[in-house]
């Protein structure tokens, strides 16, 4: 393991205690101008994510209705009411965003996909980065105002769904996440800046409460004047 991730793992509470655990949940409260290109609608509904830790699925309650609830997998969406009947399902859901650009208008099972492996890897980072089949390795360094933050460059496996293969994870000096680069590849590409913010201690754990998005220029500079998504994040439970 790269000598750097081992110290992130640890200053955000060890992967071997994590790896004891099977869920992560939080309650989530997002907004941003991205949605609106998706003809999507944001709301201040709280919502309850949830997170698988030892593999990839999430699931987000309520969904559309009051009554719904999402489910993901890399290789299916469903929604779900309370009794359980399906609402709608997709399997091989990514194969649905052939073709789409910036402003591809999104269904209620585009949207699950996206919502779920973005959640899954938000709620799992930095973790997810020491399960097998990512490689990591260390990239140039960014200054951010008066500190220094050294980035994490990780591929993830091909069967591990998320915003793109290659996604640089920015840590300060004390080892905690600072900035998360991707590229949405179901949206056109998009090039993007989440920055992470009020970290705090959670059950031995260290979890960020905001998350902010903004465009990012092809030379890592983030545009500030925009926000992509917002995420607020309260309530952590790791079971």
């Amino acid at each position: 393991m790269h000598d750097l991730l081992e110290r992130v793992l640890a200053a955000h509470g060890g992967s071997d205690r994590w790896s004891t655990f099977n869920e992560v949940s939080t309650t989530v409260v997002t907004g941003g101008d991205f949605w609106a290109t998706k003809g999507i609608t944001t709301d201040d509904i709280r919502r309850r994510a949830t997170a698988g830790i030892q593999r990839e699925w999430a699931t987000l309650a309520p969904f559309g209705n009051p009554d719904w609830q999402m489910t993901f997998r890399p290789n299916r969406v469903v929604i779900e009411a309370r009794d359980k009947s399906i609402v709608a399902e997709r399997d091989d859901p990514k194969s649905a965003f052939a073709g789409h650009g910036l402003e591809t208008p999104w269904d209620p099972l585009h949207l699950a996909y996206f919502n779920g492996y973005a959640l899954w890897t938000y709620l799992t980072t930095p973790f997810l980065l020491a399960m097998p089949g990512f490689q990591v390795e260390e990239a140039e360094p960014w200054q951010e105002e008066d500190e220094t933050w050294r980035v994490l460059r990780a591929t993830f496996p091909s069967e591990i769904a998320s915003h793109c293969r290659v996604q640089d994870f920015y840590v300060g000096p004390d080892f905690l996440l600072r900035r998360h680069d991707y590229q949405v590849d179901v949206s056109g590409g998009l090039l993007a800046a989440q920055y992470i913010y009020d970290v705090r201690e959670l059950g031995g754990f260290m979890f960020p409460t905001r998350r902010r998005a903004h465009p990012r220029l092809a030379n890592r500079q983030p545009d500030h004047s925009r926000t992509l998504v917002s995420i607020d994040l309260s309530g952590y439970e790791v079971t």
